[in-house]
């Protein structure tokens, strides 16, 4: 038998649940005033029932269905008109290809505390799930990292805590049957896989989430230096609580860090990253490149890869040589023959 209570923080989300519907979201069954488990009636196996998928500890955060289209999203409580959703609001605002700043579909605020509002955006996923695969990929989300930055400088915004967990993706054209928001390689019965297509084709879209310590001067204000370590990225080496810096730069530092620590460590077939990192990661930040010069880096380095390279299959580090060689045989056939298939389907049409 699983467990048939609910946790601390899912009974703070289940007693808001008819709010949140009045407001045109159904939060799944678990989470509903009244659920008994399923599976005390049925004799199912618990974890083959859907609402033995018990919400991730994120108290904040609850997944949530959009009731006029089924579309899944993601909810969030915050302090009414706090930095965070302030910026969040005035970046989404902002109709521009190169805005990567999380899209605000909705947000109103709590019947039962003023103090208390909430935000909807689209349900995002860790951009590493599922895993990269190709070296196309990996320059995509470069491309649109740098892209989403260059825009978000030039709004005034300093993020300042760009790390991994804070840049998403919206995947949800790679699973056209969609999938289970906890549970998240199934569909929304938790045991039938979700389908999934690759992530080009898919056009992922990658976002910054999450200004809860971000710097903002609008236009007309001089840009000021801060104070404070907050961040993810303890590795910046200029954080303090004493002495000013340029919350601008911490920016590329932090990106520098996450494509060495994150992807160029993990990955053997990478090393046209390393000028890039190296200059984005200067320790000394006035030798750090801006945003826009770093996109120049980058769009200049790009053209460097063949193309051969770029669509070859990610090489993880930890590989010996005769797993390389056999793994990139058969990337090497299935590469071949999805070519041909190409071109027999536009033939045939």
């Amino acid at each position: 038998m699983g467990p048939v209570n609910l946790y601390t923080h899912e009974v703070r989300w289940r007693d808001r649940q008819l709010f949140l519907e009045s407001k045109g979201y159904m939060l799944r069954p678990r989470l509903r005033p009244g659920w008994t488990p399923s599976w005390l009636s049925t004799g199912q196996e618990y974890y083959t029932c859907e609402d033995s998928s018990r919400l991730p500890f994120r108290p904040l955060l609850v997944d949530a269905t959009r009731i006029s289209d089924d579309k899944l999203v993601y909810i969030k409580e915050v302090t009414t008109s706090d930095l965070e959703s302030r910026l969040a609001l005035i970046l989404s605002a902002i109709d521009d290809p190169a805005n990567h700043s999380v899209p605000i579909i909705d947000t109103f605020v709590d019947s039962d505390d003023e103090a208390i509002s909430y935000i909807v955006m689209p349900f995002l996923r860790l951009i590493d799930d599922p895993p990269f695969e190709t070296i196309a990929e990996m320059l995509d989300f470069v491309d649109q990292l740098l892209e989403g930055l260059v825009f978000m400088h030039s709004q005034g915004v300093a993020h300042r805590d760009c790390s991994l967990k804070n840049i998403l993706m919206d995947a949800s054209r790679m699973f056209p049957q969609g999938h289970h928001p906890v549970e998240r390689s199934f569909l929304h019965d938790i045991t039938t896989v979700a389908p999934r297509i690759p992530r080009l084709d898919a056009r992922v879209r990658y976002y910054f989430i999450d200004y809860g310590i971000s710097s903002y001067f609008p236009a007309g204000e001089q840009r000021q230096l801060v104070l404070g370590r907050a961040g993810r990225d303890q590795d910046v080496p200029e954080l303090s609580n004493t002495v000013p810096y340029d919350p601008f730069k911490v920016d590329i530092f932090t990106i520098g860090n996450v494509l060495r620590c994150e992807f160029q460590n993990h990955y053997s077939n990478l090393g046209f990253f390393t000028p890039l990192i190296e200059n984005m990661t200067q320790r000394d930040p006035s030798s750090r490149p801006s945003a826009e010069q770093a996109l120049q880096q980058w769009r200049t380095l790009r053209t460097r890869i063949n193309i051969l390279h770029r669509y070859w299959r990610l090489r993880d580090c930890k590989e010996p040589p005769i797993a390389i060689f056999v793994l990139d045989m058969f990337y090497l056939l299935g590469f071949i023959f999805r070519f041909l298939g190409r071109i027999v389907r536009r033939s045939s049409t």
